[in-house]
């Protein structure tokens, strides 16, 4: 469940960022690119978050 909504609010928050980017340069929006550009920033932020070792608990260890 936490893929689905990374890429959600992946997906969401490109096409805003793209379309507002777009604009600016007055190119025309395009769904099928901003989707495109979603889908490698998703893949890129769960490859980020598997690659990042996760730190033991503090309290676990000084509370024996």
């Amino acid at each position: 469940m936490k893929y689905f909504w990374t890429f959600v609010w992946t997906f969401l928050l490109v096409q805003m960022l793209y379309y507002v980017a777009g604009s600016m340069y007055g190119t025309p929006y395009d769904l099928k690119l901003g989707t495109l550009i979603s889908v490698a920033v998703t893949a890129f932020i769960l490859l980020i978050g598997t690659l990042i070792p996760e730190k033991p608990d503090q309290k676990s260890e000084t509370s024996h």
